[in-house]
């Protein structure tokens, strides 16, 4: 089986570079051959992968995605459709909230050892989020989307220079909480409409929905608690009629995942979700800013083999693989 490496060298501020070096020096040492791609725009680790996807018609291949979050969201829609191939990841970034739900190491060397142990076995599949807006447009989710505030919070972290300085002093995680508590006196909460497996909800005033296929965002946040990702089913958390204040409180209380017990919290659970507003509502995906309302969301179960800490892949039950298309 080929292996292949998608790096972002810019992924914690460069750090990303020295967590590479480590790698290759591993790699050779241990006689492996292998094939590694350096990313130089956004949007170009997808592109990567897509390239390297098509050769795998005649036979398995294995990429693993070297950077953050941001960069393994690329990697995966680039490998979208592609049945042969199997991605793995060595966290390089500062939220790295998949290596959290897949139980991957932070420590780029334990991390290598994972991927060349497991990889032969061809990994294990689990659900991936489509979302589709703009008319035309369709971007994949490994861990989750969201429309509101959060989306909000990820559009200054990306966008803003906090992030380079809570990544030099090893704080990246808490950029999230950095933003959140700068935007809180200003955001206006907004009306949304859902749709879940045909069935509607009105929400007057929400400060976000959150869409999981795994328990972790924002840094370490366990925003769906109860989320399994080859399930077949996506987990819906809606944040609505709550003050500034006592949002503050859900926010402390979401890292052990215990902000399900207010009442201003509602958790759903579907398949097919739409996502609709009076106003152009601002919505991520694994992080990454995509666009404005309305949205269409659906699960593909068990669409995406990646290579994982986790030995099982769970039970997708009266779903089909080839569902999402």
């Amino acid at each position: 089986m080929k292996i292949y490496f998608i790096i972002n060298p810019n992924a914690k501020n460069g750090r990303c570079q020295v967590i590479w070096r480590t790698i290759e020096k591993g790699l050779e040492e241990k006689g492996i051959s292998f094939l590694a791609f350096f990313t130089e725009y956004p949007g170009h680790a997808r592109e990567i992968a897509e390239a390297i996807s098509k050769q795998a018609d005649s036979q398995p291949i294995a990429i693993a995605a070297v950077g953050g979050d941001g960069t393994l969201h690329e990697v995966i829609n680039g490998t979208a459709g592609y049945k042969n191939v199997s991605v793995g990841f060595i966290p390089g970034g500062s939220g790295n909230d998949f290596s959290r739900g897949f139980n991957i190491p932070k420590e780029s060397a334990a991390a290598l050892e994972l991927f060349l142990r497991e990889y032969s076995s061809n990994g294990i599949k689990i659900d991936t989020g489509k979302i589709r807006y703009n008319d035309f447009c369709e971007t994949y989710f490994m861990n989750n989307m969201g429309v509101g505030f959060d989306a909000v919070i990820a559009r200054e972290a990306n966008d803003s220079g906090v992030k380079k300085l809570f990544n030099r002093m090893s704080l990246g995680r808490l950029v999230y909480a950095y933003i959140l508590m700068k935007k809180l006196v200003t955001y206006r909460c907004v009306p949304i409409d859902l749709s879940v497996d045909g069935r509607k909800y009105e929400f007057d005033s929400a400060w976000f929905v959150t869409i999981s296929n795994q328990p972790f965002f924002g840094g370490g946040m366990k925003i769906s608690p109860g989320a399994k990702p080859a399930d077949g089913l996506l987990d819906i958390t809606v944040v609505h009629r709550l003050s500034r204040l006592k949002l503050l409180v859900v926010f402390i209380s979401v890292f052990w995942g215990k902000h399900t017990v207010f009442k201003e919290v509602q958790q759903l659970r579907g398949r097919s979700i739409s996502i609709e507003s009076p106003l152009e509502i601002l919505a991520h995906a694994d992080g990454e800013v995509i666009g404005n309302t309305p949205l269409q969301i659906e699960v593909c179960p068990k669409s995406l083999r990646i290579i994982s800490g986790n030995k099982h892949e769970g039970h997708t039950e009266e779903l089909k693989i080839d569902d999402c298309h």
